[in-house]
């Protein structure tokens, strides 16, 4: 099945277009690939100068006829996410998504970074674990990762704090933008942090931007 992106450019690009950077993001477990939050992180990156290509999983996609099929597991995606990658193409190419979609992205990101098909990773509220069940981990993988990789999280993310990961063995290529006091959508309580969620969204931005420039 083709798969259908939606495509948000800079108006104007500082570099030949072939050589634009390109981020290929996913959504996450239960929310479109144009939600709210998705919109909006993908025009704080635009404004950046970054060109950004959103696509939905089918199970997803399918909900846009009337279907309420839930997320499957995300180790059955990894070929959709092989396919959005080839249908996106281009020489500065990173991959990523929110939470399932950036999980997603990282079990394929060594074989396409090895292919020479992207440069990096960018997952923006890894899903460390299940909230509430700290036990279930879901960073093997993570752990002999290769693939220059940036992950954005918030200090009190229920997926997994900052105090959680701490204590997890992931790969040196790994590196952080931690957001104080943001939870699994970056949103701080504002009067504790003295952040607002913009400014955790648009920090977030600005790292993803100079971790691809």
């Amino acid at each position: 099945m083709p798969v259908e992106l939606l495509w948000s450019v800079p108006a104007e690009q500082t570099e030949q277009p072939e050589r634009a950077v390109t981020v290929l993001l996913a959504h996450g477990a239960g929310a479109a690939m144009d939600s709210g939050w998705m919109n909006d992180m993908t025009a704080l990156l635009v404004e950046r100068g970054i060109r950004v290509a959103r696509f939905e999983f089918s199970y997803m996609a399918s909900r846009r006829q009337g279907s309420r099929k839930p997320p499957p597991r995300a180790e059955t995606l990894a070929q959709e996410y092989r396919d959005a990658v080839a249908a996106v193409g281009g020489e500065r190419l990173f991959i990523g998504g929110k939470s399932m979609g950036g999980r997603v992205a990282s079990m394929v990101a060594d074989e396409l970074h090895d292919a020479g098909l992207i440069e990096g990773l960018v997952c923006l509220g890894y899903p460390f674990h299940p909230p509430g069940a700290p036990e279930k981990l879901r960073t093997a993988h993570l752990e002999g990762l290769r693939t220059p990789t940036l992950i954005c999280q918030g200090t009190r993310d229920p997926f997994g704090t900052r105090e959680d990961v701490a204590g997890y063995d992931l790969s040196p290529s790994i590196r952080f933008c931690w957001l104080d006091d943001g939870e699994h959508e970056f949103k701080p309580r504002t009067a504790i942090s003295g952040f607002t969620h913009r400014e955790h969204l648009a920090t977030a931005a600005d790292a993803v931007a100079a971790f691809a420039d």
